[in-house]
């Protein structure tokens, strides 16, 4: 039985009409249906069926069950028969009964969603079989229905008609309806929309459909609301005919929503007017439910990034095109800013407080709010924006990131409903925010993938990793197509949106009391700046971050960075549908919880900025977009950091050690004032922004500079504002300099300059808490920079290690102490930790230590000098071998330091460790400077140029050694004496003790440019300086008063040079002779010792000769006489001049000892030294005998004038300058010539003529009685006693210099009566001389010596000599004997009046011994006539000595006068011996002299002068019984030859006879007359000396032999008898003693008279 057949019964019976019948029968059928045994035909006999049962209104609930089941069962429903069971749902949907209505409503809704499935199934079945072609737009066939399948074409037929009955005209397919509600049918529409995207995607016919027929359709039905405007007016006039419709509206929106989203593709054009009402709905003027459904709208659009990026593509990014999605944006913010302009009105209330809103809307007006909310009581506080007064709460409309709309959903309600006050505000509050975040997350996500994709690329092709645009083009071409097209898209939808997103967020953020709301804001600030980061866009990127800024500070807070942005920004003003978008200034009244109080930092603070816990939260949010999204900040970082100083400064943070910020207190000002709230906070911010520093060591190199260069900008204008004040300075930016350069030490090259560039500023600053950290920075940064763990080590990587030393070196340009002490500070803190590891660094570090200059006070000199000590104790050895000369030069200048004493003595010390540093580690030393030498020397050559180096040819350790001579020798002439002192000392140590090491060659440099410089510079300053006396040597030093001028202090200097430079002349001559120009340099040596010997100071005059004395001290070799043959014999024991030859082939013995048989030993035995030229080293000998003479002849030669002033050559000079003759002349006597003697004899006799002063004369002279040589005077005679031996060896042309040395004797002897004169110097007797102590500083007076004992000593000399040299031809030529006897006249005839007695009486005795050897000579000689005319000279002289006018001295003992007489005696006696027996060879005129000599002696008449006390001791019997005797022998003596002599004596006698007889005859008549009255006692005393004579006569003319004497005489004498015997009578018994004595020899006359008298008489 067919299928149809089985239905029929029932059909049947519900055709009836019968309710039960009809009832059962339906359920049958619908049993039926469920097991599908319903064919097509039956199908449609039961919609037939069904039809008349709704027509007659039977079970109209069971109809639509039937109907539901009939169709979803199966599919044998087509057509008609489909249409018909359509219409029939729709037919009931429109009856009276409620229940009807809603069933056949939902029944309508599920068979429309049938008739798609069933589409939907079909392209399934037929997926396989058939490709199906995409659908086309625009395809124009509107009715090519026969191409579909038959369920696509009910689908079709059914769409096609709900179009056509929603715009009200009659359907084609679905016949019999008979009425429609707009609303259902927009509703229907939407849900099959809704449900079946894909059918109308992919079947042609249907996207004509929706092009054709629903498009023009919606914007048909918009018309009334695009048209309404709500009148200005407030009455509420009757509406306009078309007003919007609220149910239809809304449905329209939710369909335009469906459309766009799902349908985008294939109505682009429609949806760009679609998306332009929406925006338009927005505006002001429309309805308030018509905004928010908009709104609502809208949101649905904002969660769909991926939506809203085809907007951009299609419409923002094309010409000519509406710039939908940034449209979109900006109407968001306008939307956003009406809302706080215009009061949000309820629906159509005329006033904003009668809203239809709840209470709470009513407290928040502007007056009360910020009351309440400031008592913190009173009102509930809700989540709300408030602005300009107008108070908006926040509503909770959705779940973030779903747009759950409210009034989009109210599909029952038929009138607008009442909006909640600021539910609009919270949706597009909502909208903006999951606007952001899918935009951003959309993007980042891409550009993650973009930049994965670029990764891996870059791995696979294995290309070097280069910034990104290089990547870019290297990867695979379309890839980076790709990424082009996204990356314009990207930035096309930043750049849409960013202006409407920036200028509502501000409003929000400045609006907004909630924290909740704030932080959503801020949130969605800092992910808008991050991304137009990334993708390098960077005016909007700095509009974000300003956003940010300006929110953390204080409103109106005067910040320039932020400011200028801001200008910059609202210049590019954004219009929006005509409105301008400003960006909103901050509302003055915020009503938030202040939380702190602090000093804005600025330069004239005016008062204090508050704080709220907003500002904090803002802080908190730049902190974190700081720390997250550094590296896409760029130039921004200048607006973060300066936000972060600014706020830092404000809340009081202060740097602490290694640059993180600390809560501290301010310096000045009203204090900081916290809340406990912001209190807990600050330790986290502190750590925060230390963790933003520290995250930059992840940061690319670029984004690093970028900061780097923000902080230095900021850094900056801190400085600017420190400058002219002494307020506390912002150290923000160097304490973040700091940690940032702390934290990328590994990378550290990279960001060095700028850093430590900026830093050097930052020291140079004249606030002084600016500079100190800058330093502090910088030496932190350079100590970690040592010791950080590089890769490769510092030790590799010299160039980094100079690179981080270098801003040490800079900061030496700095003249603040403080930065100074800083930088030593370090200095030493890098020697203690690194000091091993420097290496190259070191000229750096040294140069720092020099750069310090005497003026920067004691405190850094100290410090500087410290480092240099610890560097000259511990680090020499580890430094390479170039530094040492800086380390010389650096410790030389130490030593000029005038600021401390002591630091310069202890560099002097320091000095002299190097040298011995130096000789220690020679060898080493030397190889490696010779190493560096030649690489620098290949450099120079390479390079075109001359090697220059001080010191050049020499080699590079010895330029070492002359650059420390040199050192040496500036300290040398330091104004301080004692580093004078120690200086001259340290520098003669050390070339005595280390000179050895120096190539021949250098020793040249040594002697011209370090001694002989330093002597001018020394003999310069010392002739120059001041004879002022210095009262004290600076605080409580007492100077002695030989130091107290600064003449005597350098006088002292030049004492210890010349001293060393002589030194070294002397023990180094081997060394010095060979080096060509040593005659040179001995005459400039010369020079000095002569200029200083005659400065007119007595102390380097002396030295000066003791330094000639000892580069005397050199013998060089003499030939032996004996052996004229032999070569130059060698005597070790003295210091040889070796030849120049061997000298410098054998390289340098690095020995300290230096003795004579070593330095032999240096010379292999085969070699023996070559012995200098003689003639050259007599040319030394004579230059230095010149210079002795210019001496000499300068010292001694008396002043010109005679003041208090005039000087005066010491003793000690003297006596050294004499005593340097001796050892001098044995060097050239073999030239030494009568001229040269006679110089000599005037310098002799200078010398011993200068007088001394009275101060020096006790020392000089033990005291005036003692008759001692000075040691000045014996040094006159030795030198001539070696000149006299001299000659005594020497050739006989060399005896012609005896009479010289005679003369020059016989001047000395001369002074024992008249002291030499010395110029115009008047000067005392030393008798007379002032010793009192009381004229301490009286001008001394000059006292003349005692020459006695000199010329005695002269004199022993002369007698000496004559007796070795009488016989010698110059010496009887000369007339040496007159001469000697014409000096000894002198003493002799002054005689008693001599200054000492002993002086006369050795002339005497030297007179006799002289005339014992020189009588018989000249004898011999008698008949040339060379003595001719010393006879007279000697008979004057024996009449001057007998007969001396001078009276002896009152004291006179008898004993003494006795001895004086026995002297007087010995010369008769001489006279007697040596020149009467040989009468015959002398000159008779003399021998005249000699007999009236006699005569006059043998009767000496005394003269009256004398009182009769006398006259008793000075009656020289004896001598005048020796005269009468002499004169007797010699009358009367055989031996007379000529009858002249015979007469001469006869005569003698009777003049002798005749005197006596008129003495006696005178006495007898005195006598007489005087009666009683005695004599005067000479008359008594002649009358006995006569008796005397008398009887001596007598006897000697017994004596004689009777031929001799003449008759006559003996006459005379018998004549005198009676005479004498008249005397008898007189009462003097002396008288008559004597008498007796002269009566008795008488008895030899008494003969018997003769047998024949001759004449009678008797």
């Amino acid at each position: 039985m067919p299928y149809s057949e089985v239905v029929q019964p029932f059909l049947m019976g519900c055709g009836t009409k019968e309710p039960k019948i009809t009832q059962l029968c339906l359920a049958a059928i619908q049993r039926l249906m469920s097991h599908e045994v319903v064919s097509e035909a039956a199908a449609g006999n039961i919609i037939n069926m069904l039809w008349q049962l709704m027509e007659n209104s039977l079970e109209e609930l069971k109809l639509l069950q039937t109907v539901l089941v009939l169709l979803t069962t199966n599919t044998v429903v087509h057509d008609e028969a489909l249409s018909k069971a359509i219409v029939l749902c729709f037919r009931l949907h429109f009856t009276k009964d409620n229940i009807t209505n809603n069933t056949a409503a939902a029944t309508v809704r599920q068979v429309v969603t049938v008739v798609f499935e069933r589409v939907v199934a079909e392209d399934e079945r037929y997926k396989d079989i058939i490709e199906q072609p995409v659908a086309v737009q625009g395809n124009s066939n509107r009715r090519s229905v026969s191409t579909l399948k038959p369920c696509a074409k009910d689908a079709y037929m059914l769409f096609q008609d709900l179009c056509q009955l929603v715009n009200a005209d009659a359907p084609y397919w679905l016949v019999g309806m008979t009425e429609m509600t707009r609303t259902f049918g927009l509703e229907l529409l939407e849900s099959v929309l809704n449900d079946f995207p894909q059918v109308f995607l992919q079947h042609q016919e249907f996207s004509f459909l929706l092009k054709e027929r629903v498009c023009p359709l919606v914007i048909k039905l918009f018309s009334p609301n695009i048209k309404f405007r709500q009148g200005s007016s407030t009455s509420s006039s009757p509406a306009p005919v078309e007003k919007p419709y609220f149910p239809i509206c809304m449905r329209l929106l939710r369909v335009v929503s469906v459309l766009i989203k799902q349908f985008y593709s294939l109505l682009v054009t429609e949806c760009e007017i679609f998306l332009s009402l929406l925006v338009k709905f927005l505006d002001a003027d429309k309805p308030q439910w018509l905004r928010a459904v908009a709104v609502e709208s809208i949101h649905r659009l904002c969660v769909q990034p991926q939506l809203l990026r085809s907007f951009c593509q299609s419409y923002d990014m094309k010409q000519h095109s509406t710039k939908v999605f940034r449209d979109i944006v900006n109407a968001l913010g306008s939307f956003i800013q009406s809302l706080f302009l215009v009061p949000s009105t309820g629906n159509t209330s005329v006033t904003p407080n009668q809203t239809g809103s709840n209470a709470s809307g009513s407290t928040g007006s502007a007056q009360t709010n910020p009351g309440m909310l400031g008592m913190g009581g009173g009102a509930t506080v809700l989540p709300a924006f408030e602005y300009r007064g107008t108070w908006i709460p926040i509503l909770n409309v959705t779940v973030q990131g779903s747009a759950k709309a409210t009034y989009l959903e109210m599909l029952d309600k038929v009138e607008p409903p009442t909006i909640p006050e600021g539910y609009a505000m919270s949706v597009a509050f909502h909208c903006l925010l999951d606007l952001v975040r899918g935009i951003t997350t959309m993007i980042e996500g891409e550009l993650g993938e973009a930049e994965a994709v670029i990764q891996s690329t870059t791995e696979t092709t294995s290309l070097p990793t280069q910034s990104s645009e290089h990547q870019d083009l290297q990867s695979i071409s379309d890839q980076s197509d790709k990424e082009l097209v996204s990356r314009a898209v990207w930035e096309e939808m930043v750049n849409a949106c960013w202006c409407g997103l920036l200028a509502a967020l501000s409003l929000l953020l400045d609006a907004s009391t909630d924290e909740a709301a704030t932080e959503n804001i801020l949130k969605a600030e800092l992910t808008m700046a991050a991304l137009c980061g990334r993708l390098g866009l960077v005016t909007s990127r700095d509009a974000f971050i300003t956003a940010i800024c300006k929110g953390s500070l204080p409103p109106h807070y005067a910040l320039t960075v932020l400011n200028s942005t801001t200008a910059a920004l609202s210049s590019k003003s954004y219009s929006i549908q005509g409105q301008n978008v400003q960006m909103i200034s901050p509302s003055s009244e915020s009503h938030q919880q202040v939380v702190a109080v602090g000093q804005p930092l600025a330069l004239q603070p005016q008062g204090t900025v508050m704080l709220t816990s907003k500002n904090i939260q803002c802080m908190r949010t730049l902190l974190n977009l700081a720390h997250c999204h550094g590296a896409v900040l760029g130039t921004s970082w200048q607006l973060v950091l300066a936000t972060l100083q600014h706020l830092v400064w404000i809340l009081g943070l202060k740097p602490g050690v290694g640059g993180a910020l600390k809560p501290g207190r301010a310096v000045e000002g009203p204090s900081t004032v916290l809340t406990t709230a912001v209190m807990t906070d600050l330790p986290v911010i502190s750590n925060i922004l230390s963790r933003l520093f520290e995250s930059s060591q992840y940061l690319d190199d670029v984004s690093l500079h970028h900061l780097i260069n923000a902080l230095c900008s900021l850094s900056l204008e801190a400085m600017d504002m420190a400058y002219g004040n002494n307020k506390e300075p912002s150290l923000f930016a160097v304490a973040k300099l700091l940690e940032t350069g702390l934290v990328n030490m590994h990378r550290i090259e990279i960001l060095w300059r700028p850093l430590t560039g900026h830093l050097l500023e930052v020291c140079q600053h004249p606030n002084s808490r600016m500079r100190e950290w800058g330093a502090e920075a910088l030496t932190s940064l350079i100590k970690a920079g040592l010791t950080f763990s590089h890769d490769p080590p510092l030790s590799q990587n010299q160039r980094l290690q100079l690179l981080l030393l270098n801003p040490l070196k800079e900061l030496s340009n700095i003249s603040h102490p403080d930065i100074r002490i800083k930088q030593l500070e370090c200095v030493l803190q890098i020697l203690q930790s690194q000091g091993d590891s420097l290496g190259p660094g070191w000229p750096l570090v040294l140069g720092v230590m020099g750069a310090i200059r005497s003026d920067q006070g004691e405190s850094l000199i100290r410090t500087a000098f410290q480092c240099l000590q610890l560097v000259v104790t511990d680090f020499l050895p580890t430094m390479p071998c170039t530094c040492l000369q800086i380390v010389v030069e650096v410790a030389g200048s130490f030593g000029l330091h005038n600021q401390e004493l002591n630091i310069s003595l202890t560099s002097i010390g320091l000095l002299w460790n190097i040298s011995d540093y130096f000789f220690q580690r020679g060898e080493i030393i030397e190889k490696e400077l010779n190493k560096e030498e030649a690489v620098l020397q290949k450099q120079a050559e390479e390079k075109g140029v001359v090697l220059n180096r001080p010191f050049h040819p020499a080699p590079p350790f010895d330029c070492l050694w002359l650059c420390l001579y040199a050192k040496l020798g500036e300290l040398c002439v330091d104004p301080r004496p004692a580093v004078r002192k120690s200086a001259g000392q340290t520098l003669f140590s050390t070339i005595g003790a280390h000179g050895t090491l120096l190539q021949h060659s250098t020793w040249h440099t040594v002697i011209w440019k370090v001694l002989f410089h330093l002597l001018d510079r020394v003999r310069e300053s010392s002739t120059t300086a001041d004879k002022e006396k210095i009262e004290s040597g600076g605080g409580n030093i007492l100077i002695h008063h030989s130091r107290d001028t600064a003449e005597k202090q350098w006088a002292e200097t030049w004492v210890l040079t010349l001293a060393g430079v002589a030194r070294i002349f002397n023990t180094r001559r081997y060394l010095l002779q060979p080096l060509g120009d040593f005659s040179q340099a001995w005459d400039v040596l010369l020079d000095h010792i002569q200029s200083a010997a005659l400065s007119k100071n007595n102390e380097v005059s002396l030295a000066a000769l003791k330094s000639f004395q000892e580069i005397l001290q050199i013998v060089s070799p003499v030939r032996d006489s004996e052996k004229p043959d032999t070569p130059p014999a060698i005597n070790v024991s003295v210091p040889v001049v070796v030849g120049a030859t061997t000298a410098t082939s054998l390289g340098r013995s690095f020995m300290r000892t230096d003795s004579i048989g070593e330095r032999m030993g240096r010379y292999n035995g085969a070699e023996l030294p070559v012995v200098t030229d003689e003639i050259e080293d007599l040319n030394l000998w004579w230059a230095a005998w010149n210079s002795w003479y210019r001496i000499g002849s300068e010292s001694t030669k008396p002043p010109i004038t005679c003041d208090k002033l005039t000087f005066i050559p010491s003793q000690p000079f003297l006596t050294a300058l004499i005593q340097i003759f001796p050892a001098l002349y044995q060097h050239i006597k073999t030239g030494f010539s009568m001229d040269d003697l006679q110089k000599l004899g005037i310098i002799l006799h200078g010398a011993v003529s200068v007088p001394i002063s009275s101060d020096a004369s006790p020392f000089i002279l033990p005291s005036y009685t003692e008759a001692v040589l000075t040691s000045l005077q014996e040094a006159v005679l030795t030198a001539l006693d070696v000149l006299q031996k001299a000659i005594c060896v020497g050739s006989e042309n060399m005896q012609i210099m005896y009479p010289a040395i005679f003369d020059q004797l016989l001047a000395f002897v001369e002074f024992s009566c008249k002291p030499p004169q010395y110029g115009q110097l008047e000067t005392k007797h030393i008798a007379n001389a002032k010793y009192n102590q009381i004229q301490l500083f009286a001008p001394a007076e000059w006292v003349a010596l005692n020459y006695v004992p000199f010329a005695e000593r002269s004199l022993e000399v002369v007698v000496d000599l004559y007796q070795k040299t009488a016989c010698h031809k110059a010496v009887v030529n000369e007339k040496v004997l007159q001469n000697i006897i014409k000096t000894l006249r002198i003493p002799l005839s002054l005689k008693y009046s001599c200054p000492s007695e002993s002086t006369w009486k050795l002339a005497v005795s030297s007179l006799l011994k002289v005339l014992s050897i020189g009588l018989p000579v000249a004898r011999q000689h008698a008949s040339s006539g060379k003595f001719d005319s010393m006879w007279p000279e000697l008979a004057n002289t024996f009449e001057d000595f007998l007969f001396t006018k001078s009276a002896p001295p009152d004291n006179l003992s008898i004993q003494e006068f006795q001895k004086n007489e026995s002297i007087d005696v010995e010369v008769v006696q001489l006279i007697s011996t040596e020149i009467l027996p040989y009468a015959n060879f002398i000159p008779k005129e003399f021998v005249g002299q000699i007999m009236t000599m006699l005569n006059k002696g043998s009767i000496h008449s005394q003269s009256s002068s004398f009182t009769e006390a006398e006259i008793d001791i000075r009656l020289r019997e004896e001598f005048s019984k020796v005269c009468f005797e002499t004169l007797l022998q010699f009358s009367f003596s055989n031996k007379v030859t000529t009858p002249q002599e015979g007469y001469i004596s006869r005569m003698a006698l009777s003049v002798l006879l005749k005197r006596s007889q008129d003495v006696l005859h005178r006495y007898i008549e005195d006598e007489r007359l005087s009666g009683k009255c005695p004599l005067p006692r000479q008359q008594v005393t002649e009358i006995i000396f006569v008796l005397k004579a008398v009887s001596t006569l007598i006897d000697s003319l017994k004596k004689t032999q009777p031929e001799n004497v003449d008759a006559n005489t003996w006459a005379q004498v018998i004549a005198l008898y009676p005479t004498l015997v008249e005397c008898i009578t007189c009462s003097s018994s002396e008288v008559c003693s004597a008498l007796k004595e002269a009566l008795v020899p008488f008895k030899d006359f008494m003969h018997p008279p003769a047998s024949k008298v001759q004449n009678g008489e008797s």
